[in-house]
């Protein structure tokens, strides 16, 4: 039986070679897409299952709030966190600690390796099961100056020796003694490291300044991270419990600042991208539902087509469908027999997709260095088995329509009417369909257009200062004057300034702002900065002076520079009176010297708040170039040389400003990349559903178009005639989504947005211009084509 349902399906889509061309080429596509996005959720959802009981281990977070803002939620807490879950939490089998940013030089040879890694305690490998292939786990972070070390570590410093037990020597004369060798974390991994040292080691260098106490206060939340595994019968609320028992406990310490501290699960980091301060690889479970949203749009759509097509041809089938009946054939056998049918299709598509696929992964990774980093998006035999299952599913789908239709034909009726209309005149599905396909192709242009619209605008938006011809390089931890006085050398560098971030891009530092009322405070967002910046960056200082004779030394801070929100926000009067006025900065005295034109520190879409340009040179961890040169290669490789004299062991890390700009906003650029791709691929499945809807209506109404034209009527009547069915579907498509389009984006996606554009005629009639010039061509191509038969050569056969 299954034999005989394969050949006659064989022969079926052999024998109508465009409608079988159209549902093939139409799932492919976006099948490739969906396949995509099954490799995207498979390898999203693999990440860090490859630890011994992964569903045990948790990281404690931290909500952060400052008076009454909004609370924030950060990945990382404080070190008193981490030691109080340690000691006082029951129920745990192992805890660790690990605190980020260690980065050192190591002298090997009479040659410098840069290194980084993470202060880790002495029970990091009872909770993460990471491969330790020399040494002992238990012992190897126990005693102070210890370091393990990856094994591409190893043979990066070693080339081939046993790293084991060798004493690593910094250039700031610290000695590390390796005590385990480690295989490097697996990709699926979200946090990953050359090197871990034992935390004693830090909590020793710490210590080494007893007035400072703040490393290890509750809210230093901002370096470090904790992980806990528990017991197999603790459950994550009585942890929970503790926790929140604890934060209330250290929290009656500080009226300003309050630090909660909860559980989240390990399999769950890597879909929390509202989590500040990560400490590796985040994808965002928005992503996922993103994306997976639009694939089911466009695998629907190309579904859609299979439905519509597979009813219009059944006006022919109905007589195969009588014959079956009348010999025998249940409804269950017609059913199956057209099941199997689309299924078919759906398996030579997937055979096509899985090609589309590889040049689809590249393209993928590419939009984002996020991308790039967090996926691999190999093709394993268990994503080829989900990859089957799925195309095993579309065809179900896709084919269960019409095969309900078909299989509930009475065998009479379809046999005395196989050659009229009218046993499928009531069949309004196929319109439809139509304009559910069409309503997606507009949407996707229109939402493609207003990403587009609104990068641009992000792009061009004047920030209030500068950003021409600025060349922003990372210090690295080297001598800032070195730096400054090997690119003063350079002609082409005219300028030179020095500064904490790169502002407008989206970091920030802030701190706690006060005026008279001790008790009256907010955050001051800052950068730290030196003499020239404000003139370098152009900068209007509206009333004051810029930072002139002051003194080098960064404990001397005794002034700053306000924008003019900072002194509105305390009422401190016009530019002018805030002169001279002092505030209170994280506890430090300051006098106001000059009040600058606001402008945007943070991104366009944030609102402008207090800020302050700082002067503390012992944070400067960007040099800011003046460029004025036609060969930017070539300067490019001067700075590169410069850069090299100061420092042999770091490359440059430099971009220029209007890169980071334009960085900063790929979201939208993104949008615009996805959605457009998106609507291509909507665009092209639903013409070829509308170019097969033609070519069907045409050859069924051909003796009709015949007989108009013996009684007289034009090509283009008959054109018109034709048309007008498929052009009123295409004008209720676009009454449908640009209304929804535009509502979604000007009351949801843009809402929230402090600089944002205005959404113009064009973006939502844009796509609503291309959907009606592609319908046009396509239906007129092939009613033209009937238009022109010869009427005697039609009546004649009929």
């Amino acid at each position: 039986m299954f034999k005989n349902y394969f050949k006659t399906s064989v022969r079926s889509i052999v024998r109508n070679k465009l409608f079988s061309a159209i549902n093939i080429v139409g799932l492919a596509i976006s099948m490739s897409i969906c396949l995509l996005v099954i490799s995207i959720v498979s390898e999203s959802f693999s990440y860090d299952k490859f630890h011994a009981d992964y569903d045990r281990i948790h990281r404690v977070i931290t909500q952060y709030q400052f008076l009454e803002d909004d609370p924030n939620d950060f990945a990382s807490t404080s070190i008193l966190a981490g030691q109080r879950t340690m000691e006082e939490v029951p129920g745990l089998e192992a805890s660790t600690m690990l605190v980020s940013n260690y980065s050192e030089d190591i002298l090997i040879n009479d040659k410098y390796y840069p290194i980084e890694g993470r202060f880790a305690t002495e029970d990091f490998f009872e909770v993460f099961s990471f491969n330790v292939l020399r040494g002992n786990a238990s012992t190897a972070l126990e005693e102070p100056n210890s370091i393990v070390i990856t094994d591409k570590t190893a043979e990066r410093l070693y080339a081939g020796k046993d790293a084991l037990g060798k004493t690593m020597v910094t250039k700031s004369g610290k000695n590390y003694l390796i005590t385990a060798i480690v295989e490097t974390p697996p990709h699926a991994s979200h946090f990953t490291f050359q090197s871990l040292i034992s935390y004693s080691t830090y909590k020793a260098e710490r210590n080494e300044n007893p007035d400072s106490k703040y490393w290890i206060s509750w809210n230093n939340i901002w370096s470090n991270h904790v992980y806990i595994k528990l017991l197999e019968n603790t459950k994550p609320a009585e942890v929970n419990a503790r926790l929140l028992s604890i934060s209330e406990e250290e929290n009656k310490a500080s009226d300003r600042i309050s630090n909660t501290v909860s559980l989240q699960p390990l399999t769950n980091i890597i879909m929390r991208s509202d989590l500040s301060n990560s400490n590796g690889k985040v994808i965002g479970i928005e992503v996922i539902w993103i994306l997976t949203g639009l694939t089911l749009v466009i695998i629907l759509s190309a579904g859609f087509n299979y439905t519509n097509l597979s009813i219009a041809r059944s006006l022919r089938r109905s007589k195969e469908v009588g014959v079956r009946k009348v010999i025998g054939a249940t409804r269950g056998h017609i059913f199956t027999q057209f099941i199997l049918e689309a299924t078919i299709i759906s398996m030579i598509s997937l055979c096509i997709s899985f090609f589309l696929l590889q040049v689809l992964k590249p393209q993928f990774v590419q939009l984002l260095p996020e991308f790039a980093e967090a996926y691999q998006l190999n093709t394993e035999v268990s994503l080829v088995l989900y990859f089957i299952l799925f195309a095993v599913i579309i065809g179900v789908m896709a084919g269960t329509f019409p095969a309900l239709f078909l299989s509930k034909l009475n065998a009479i009726n379809a046999l005395k009417n196989s050659g009229s209309g009218r046993l499928f005149s009531r069949v309004n599905v196929r319109k439809a369909l139509i304009v559910i396909q069409f309503t997606l192709s507009i949407a996707f242009i229109v939402a493609a257009s207003i990403g587009y619209k609104q990068y641009k605008y992000a792009l061009g938006f004047d920030l209030g200062f500068n950003t021409e011809n600025i060349l922003n390089v990372r210090v690295q931890g080297n001598d800032v004057g070195q730096l400054e006085a090997a690119f003063s050398k350079i002609p082409e560098v005219t300028d030179i300034s020095k500064s904490t971030l790169v502002a407008s891009t989206g970091s920030t530092y802030s701190a706690t702002f006060k005026f008279e009322d001790p008790m009256d405070s907010t955050s001051l967002f800052y950068n730290a900065v030196d003499e020239k910046y404000i003139p370098l960056m152009k900068h209007d200082i509206i009333a004051g002076t810029n930072f002139t004779g002051l003194s080098k030394d960064p404990k001397e801070e005794s002034v700053v520079i306000l924008n003019e929100t900072a002194i509105k926000h305390f009422n401190m009067g016009t530019p002018t009176e805030a002169l001279e006025k002092n505030v209170e900065i994280d506890g430090k005295k300051l006098k106001i010297i000059g009040v600058v034109r606001d402008f945007h520190y943070a991104k366009i879409q944030d609102d402008i708040e207090p800020f302050g340009f700082r002067n503390t040179n012992n944070q400067y961890y960007i040099m800011n170039l003046k460029i004025d040169t036609k060969d930017v290669l070539n300067t490019m490789q001067k700075i590169e040389q410069a850069w090299d004299s100061v420092d042999e062991v770091h490359p440059l890390n430099a971009q220029f400003y209007d890169e980071r700009i334009e960085r900063a906003y790929a979201d939208f650029s993104i949008l615009f990349k996805v959605v457009g791709f998106l609507a291509f691929v909507s665009i092209s499945i639903a013409t070829m559903g509308l170019l097969g809807m033609s070519v069907y209506t045409a050859e069924t109404r051909l003796k009709e178009i015949s007989i108009r034209k013996v009684l007289g009527a034009t090509e283009g009547s008959l054109i018109k005639l034709l048309a007008k069915s498929f052009m009123w579907l295409l004008c209720i498509a676009a009454l449908i989504a640009v209304p929804i389009t535009y509502f979604v984006f000007d009351s949801l996606i843009l809402i929230d947005m402090a600089n944002r554009i205005n959404i113009g005629v064009i973006e939502l009639f844009s796509g609503v211009v291309i959907i009606f010039t592609i319908g046009f061509f396509t239906i007129g191509s092939q009613t033209w084509k009937a238009a022109k038969s010869n009427p005697a050569q039609t009546l004649r056969s009929q």
